[in-house]
């Protein structure tokens, strides 16, 4: 089963139950934790093992968060209990598990207005959340989800570059992950973490020829210099999505 580490989860998975809305004192047990260094804890989840392959937008997190973490769970096992397939499982664990709330409206107003829609003939961004979902690929440099001290890993405190543990998964399985998709596809790191790990992977010619953004702020409403850094870095990241959507469509949008 090539699925990264489910077979080493799946039993204890199996063991939970189908009806609990799940708390870290379920969840972040020593069932499901992959490995430890110092007072960084990385766990186990399964959406991040399905890989849209033919995706034409891939949107890039530090880590799953302890939200994300709890949902995948529960959307894989009801949908092993429905009897679907071990990779539609997969599937819908990485949907249930993608942006949502305050993060996935302010990720949708950046996208719209760098034109994105426009571009992949779709009514809105938000449409690669639902209807359009097989156009978007949702991933994270560590891929699996990391807790510092029980908290959600931010991509500080340590830096990722300060452990072993973080440097492995971002400049090894995260360029593995990304190889794996058709291209030409748009990228987006949120946030200036990811940002930096991509920047330094592409000057390393680590990753395949995808188009990447940079200077997209992390929509998540705690960061309070979300619009003013998108508006100065609107143009830039325009001028990214203009020369893939050339190469994309054929199709110039340097007036949009």
């Amino acid at each position: 089963m090539p699925y990264g580490k489910l077979n080493d989860f799946l039993p204890a998975i199996q063991s939970l139950d189908p009806n609990s809305y799940f708390t870290k004192g379920d969840l972040l047990i020593g069932s499901f934790l992959i490995t430890k260094e110092a007072n960084i804890q990385m766990y186990y989840a399964p959406h991040n093992e399905y890989v849209n392959k033919k995706a034409k937008v891939i949107i890039v997190g530090i880590t799953p968060g302890w939200q994300q973490m709890k949902n995948a769970f529960r959307q894989f096992i009801i949908s092993q209990a429905a009897n679907e397939s071990m990779e539609n499982s997969l599937y819908h664990a990485k949907i249930a598990a993608r942006f949502s709330g305050t993060m996935r409206k302010n990720l949708i107003e950046m996208l719209d207005q760098c034109d994105l829609p426009r571009i992949l003939n779709i009514p809105s961004s938000a449409y690669l959340f639902k209807e359009n979902h097989e156009l978007l690929h949702t991933t994270s440099v560590i891929k699996y989800p990391v807790f510092v001290n029980e908290k959600n890993y931010t991509g500080h405190q340590p830096q990722i570059h300060q452990s072993s543990l973080l440097r492995h998964y971002a400049y090894h399985e995260f360029a593995n992950e990304i190889s794996k998709i058709v291209q030409p596809a748009l990228v987006i790191p949120l946030g200036k973490a990811v940002d930096q790990i991509i920047l330094k992977l592409v000057a390393q010619q680590k990753l395949p020829h995808h188009y990447y953004v940079s200077g997209f702020p992390h929509p998540s409403g705690a960061n309070g210099h979300r619009i003013k850094q998108f508006h100065r870095e609107k143009q830039s990241i325009q001028e990214t999505i203009n020369k893939w959507a050339h190469t994309l469509i054929g199709k110039n949008y340097e007036d949009a």
